[in-house]
């Protein structure tokens, strides 16, 4: 029998990485992320449900900081020197997002010398690293005279490992948005026969297989946004909400795509999970309602005149385009406008945009707001920091090919 291969899935979020390993055959061995709401979301589909996890006994179950761990299970952590395939996983990305306000001294920001730490701490065979565009441009200030924290961490991963990175859209791996990501292969150069082109080789080879790995999903590298969500439009008729009672939440129509076939899956449910509208003053619908009658570029900001007649500070306001792929979704909901209907989009629409599907179920707050923002992280901000689990499988196929 192939032993199969296993993997640590860090700064894990909502688990949109490791769905994607999963569904791609890996075994994980455990994940660590922060936030109570994003593990509670982790452990609820992929350790309840899934059982996917092979959770060592010394470690607690739980939402826990990456520099906690090696401070407190610095022996146990060595102990698995050698004896894991992967590590996986970025390092929260809000301090080098263009979306956001780029900050050098964002303490987050050294949490990837706490992704390298651990690495060193346990030795992986593969090395899968995620992050933002920003990732690879370098701050004015820098104190490495504006290097970029891409070329560090190849630089700083190179001494070890055979690395490559570059920057990867997964709007071309038939995900229903355009959004452009780093990411990074390193093979551990003292395997018997590892290369720089087995690393390289990722890139050429995840391009090659995307059309066959389509294609037994039912699915197109073009997806659009129609495609991922015109089964939940409002206008399907409503019930209370199961998880709010004082919320609307919108049923579904029939599956009108086999993108949308292949998320919903087996689920029989007549309300979707997390579909709960927005409640949005008549003046904000009204409001809603003009920019999508009077736009005539969608999937762009808002222009001045518009701007100017509704007094928008607001720094993206986007009305949507069903026939494309949706822009990058951040994790702020009120940043969009749904494509036919005056309202913001809803959690789960939020997750067909990102390929999650129906089955897997939010947990925590809808959102947050004020000083908890840079506390809580409620299922917007999940789905909206995750990596695409459709992208995670592509990705476990061919690193599981790279690896045999």
């Amino acid at each position: 029998m192939i032993k199969p291969c296993t993997y640590i899935d860090l700064f894990a979020g909502c688990g949109g990485l490791s769905l994607g390993l999963h569904n791609a055959g890996w075994n994980g061995l455990f994940a660590i992320e922060k936030s109570l709401d994003a593990f509670k979301t982790l452990k609820h589909n992929l350790i309840d449900k899934k059982q996917h996890f092979n959770w060592p006994e010394w470690l607690p179950e739980m939402n826990l900081e990456i520099n906690g761990v090696i401070e407190k299970y610095n022996k146990e952590l060595q102990s698995l020197k050698g004896k894991v395939d992967m590590v996986a996983g970025g390092p929260p990305c809000q301090g080098f997002s263009m979306a956001g306000r780029r900050k050098e001294n964002d303490l987050r920001n050294d949490l990837v010398k706490s992704y390298i730490s651990f690495i060193g701490l346990v030795e992986p065979k593969i090395i899968f690293f995620e992050n933002v565009k920003g990732f690879t441009l370098g701050f004015e200030k820098n104190k490495i005279k504006g290097k970029a924290y891409s070329k560090f961490v190849l630089e700083e991963l190179g001494k070890d490992y055979y690395v490559k990175g570059q920057l990867v859209n997964f709007g071309e791996y038939g995900i229903p948005q355009k959004r452009t990501r780093f990411i990074l292969v390193g093979v551990r150069k003292d395997i018997e026969n590892a290369s720089q082109e087995i690393a390289d080789s990722f890139f050429t080879k995840i391009m090659t297989n995307r059309e066959t790995f389509l294609s037994t999903k039912n699915l197109t590298v073009n997806t659009n946004l129609q495609d991922a969500i015109s089964d939940l439009l409002k206008g399907n008729g409503t019930k209370e909400s199961p998880d709010t009672k004082s919320y609307e939440a919108g049923l579904y129509s029939k599956a009108k795509s086999s993108y949308q076939v292949l998320l919903r899956g087996e689920v029989k449910d007549k309300i979707a999970d997390s579909h709960r509208f927005a409640k949005h003053r008549v003046d904000i619908t009204a409001k809603f309602k003009d920019i999508l009658a009077s736009s005539s570029q969608k999937n762009k900001d808002v222009n001045k005149e518009m701007r100017d007649k509704y007094n928008i500070k607001k720094h993206t306001v986007i009305p949507l385009d069903k026939d494309a792929k949706s822009p990058t979704i951040t994790t702020l909901p009120d940043d969009y406008i749904h494509y036919s209907e005056p309202r913001i989009l809803t959690v789960r629409e939020y997750a067909r945009i990102q390929s999650f599907p129906d089955w897997y179920e939010f947990q925590g707050k809808y959102t947050t707001g004020g000083k908890l923002r840079t506390k809580e992280v409620p299922r917007y901000t999940q789905i909206g920091n995750a990596i695409p689990p459709l992208f995670g499988e592509q990705s476990g196929l061919v690193l599981k090919e790279l690896f045999r």
